[in-house]
């Protein structure tokens, strides 16, 4: 099993023996500094950290733990040409697996220009984005995400992230992969099989978002024992499971 989103710099050693265990072989870990931050050095700092120490921290209990970094919305910061050209190194080296998450959370214009603007950069180096789409006003902000994304990239190298009953009838209408997050506070794992039931398999990453709020580090064997019990196919488990994100994330 593969959980696409979680942030393993804010997560203890026992999280990832406990996933391994559990039959999760890989994850993608995601930028998200939950502080403020005063400048670019910080958030510098808080990416090397997940590229270069959770990732070994993640392998001592078996978990391969592959990396995302780029700026996510809540922590917009006045300088992030610091960040931008490390992307490109990032990118360059085969580093990261995508450019995330990024996203919108409050539509400021600075968090405007900055998904923007990393939107450009994945489009110029051909990488894949992951997006957050935020707890509150989620319609709102989504909308404006999808208006957005078509005038910067190609709409099949953006995964929407969080995306619930709520919102995905507006989410289908894209080309974008769709990320279904089951974590307390946010989605259940009957509302995501609810999604797949009526949507398909095709075009859904399954996560559990871990981070410093509430969360299972379960959810997506949870989710995915769910499906078997229910008697859903193979072929269609296992695309949730780790096929569209193998395929996906070229991993």
């Amino acid at each position: 099993m593969i959980d696409t989103h979680m942030h393993a710099d804010s997560r203890s050693s026992e999280d990832f023996e406990k996933m391994y265990l559990a039959g999760i072989d890989t994850a993608i870990t995601c930028s998200f500094y939950p502080y403020k931050i005063e400048n670019e050095t910080i958030l510098l700092n808080h990416l090397n950290r997940i590229l270069e120490y959770d990732t070994k921290r993640a392998s001592e209990y078996g978990l391969d733990l592959k990396v995302a970094l780029g700026i996510h919305p809540a922590n917009t910061i006045e300088n992030p040409e610091t960040i931008y050209e490390n992307l490109y190194s990032w990118i360059e080296n085969n580093q990261i697996v995508a450019i995330g998450e990024i996203g919108l959370e409050d539509l400021t214009e600075r968090e405007i220009a900055i998904f923007k603007q990393q939107l450009d950069i994945a489009d110029e180096t051909k990488s894949k984005v992951i997006i957050h789409t935020p707890r509150k006003n989620k319609k709102e902000v989504l909308k404006e995400i999808i208006n957005i994304i078509p005038q910067h990239l190609d709409e099949k190298q953006a995964v929407i992230d969080h995306i619930n009953p709520n919102v995905i009838d507006e989410a289908i209408k894209t080309d974008c992969m769709l990320g279904l997050t089951v974590q307390p506070q946010k989605m259940e794992a009957e509302d995501a099989i609810s999604i797949l039931d009526e949507y398909g398999f095709e075009r859904f990453l399954l996560n559990s978002d871990i981070s410093n709020k509430p969360s299972d580090p379960l959810s997506v064997p949870k989710t995915v024992r769910q499906l078997e019990r229910l008697n859903y196919s193979k072929e269609d488990i296992e695309k949730v499971s780790h096929k569209n994100a193998e395929k996906y994330f070229k991993i």
